[in-house]
């Protein structure tokens, strides 16, 4: 594994994320490779565009916000729920449907607030309830059995594998179960980098052209305000971007770059720091987001170190545009 970040206090490196990272050039050849490219993980919520891709694919009919909600991890805020309850009703199922876990939200006042006012936990705030009605809006819509959405061999679930080996161009490697119940599909870091190049280049009028539209159209809905995915795609015109737990990420452009990294502790820290980078590498402008890539280390309230590139990524400072 190569050494991709490090969490430097007081001139002192503090710890160390190594892992593996892909960079595509505009031409799809590999320009950076660290650790192993080829190397199989669970891609977690990043798989959830190519999701939402195959609910289109089944005839969900998703359009802008309800597309970003469903190929994103949103925050619970107010706004989030409203597009939520909004494919449950037109499936004609409410919250008691979405077989993902309750939560609270992300978003700290939305949940300070929901707190102060004696709310439970439940199922819509759940960072996952888009991508979970968005599944339901399909299954109602072609007649399939909405009690078992979340089965393996329920039709929309091989539609996902369908898509997500379409996509990505390899046999899915491994099948087991996302944190929201949902199957989850093991491919390799290339594979997931070619995915998300194949989103960002996709042709106008498109399924998979609609879902980069309306995540890089609706950021909010497909993390919050604020958000590292949905800032990154506010501040580097014709971005893609979306990470997943266990410091996964993903982002292609609209000039066919793509990268894709995992880091093998599963911390995220770092995760939209290196992906930048490496986009920076093969001439993407990322000035735009020069606030996501700077990370300070606090003590006592006071900047005295920063996360930065690690030993293997060093290189990628200020490469390209």
């Amino acid at each position: 594994m190569a050494e991709l970040a490090v969490v430097r206090r007081g001139g002192f490196v503090e710890s160390r994320h190594t892992g593996h990272l892909v960079v595509l050039d505009r031409d799809g050849s590999e320009a950076v490779s660290l650790g192993s490219a080829d190397e199989t993980i669970l891609p977690r919520s990043t798989l959830k565009p190519l999701q939402a891709l195959a609910c289109l694919r089944a005839g969900a009919p998703l359009v802008g916000e309800e597309v970003a909600i469903a190929a994103g991890s949103h925050t619970g805020e107010d706004g989030h729920v409203a597009v939520v309850r909004r494919l449950l009703a037109r499936a004609g199922l409410d919250e008691r449907a979405l077989q993902c876990p309750v939560d609270l939200p992300e978003h700290e006042p939305t949940r300070q607030a929901l707190l102060a006012s004696g709310e439970s936990p439940d199922r819509l705030r759940m960072n996952c309830s888009g991508k979970h009605a968005a599944m339901l809006l399909a299954c109602a819509t072609r007649g399939w059995d909405v009690e078992g959405y979340l089965d393996p061999d329920h039709p929309l679930q091989v539609q996902v594998r369908d898509v997500v080996e379409e996509m990505t161009g390899e046999p899915v490697r491994h099948v087991t179960v996302d944190g929201c119940g949902a199957p989850l599909l093991g491919v390799s870091v290339r594979g997931l980098a070619r995915s998300f190049r194949g989103l960002a280049l996709a042709d106008e009028g498109s399924d998979p052209a609609s879902v980069s539209a309306a995540m890089r159209t609706h950021p909010f809905f497909v993390g919050g305000d604020p958000h590292p995915n949905s800032d990154a795609m506010r501040q580097v015109p014709g971005l893609v971007a979306k990470g997943g737990a266990e410091g996964v990420i993903a982002m292609a452009t609209d000039t066919g770059q793509a990268v894709a990294l995992k880091m093998a502790d599963g911390n995220p820290r770092a995760t939209t720091l290196v992906a930048l980078a490496g986009l920076r590498a093969v001439g993407v402008d990322v000035t735009g987001a020069r606030s996501l890539m700077d990370l300070p280390v606090l003590g006592g309230g006071t900047r005295v170190g920063e996360i930065d590139l690690g030993a293997d990524t060093a290189s990628l400072r200020g490469a390209g545009a």
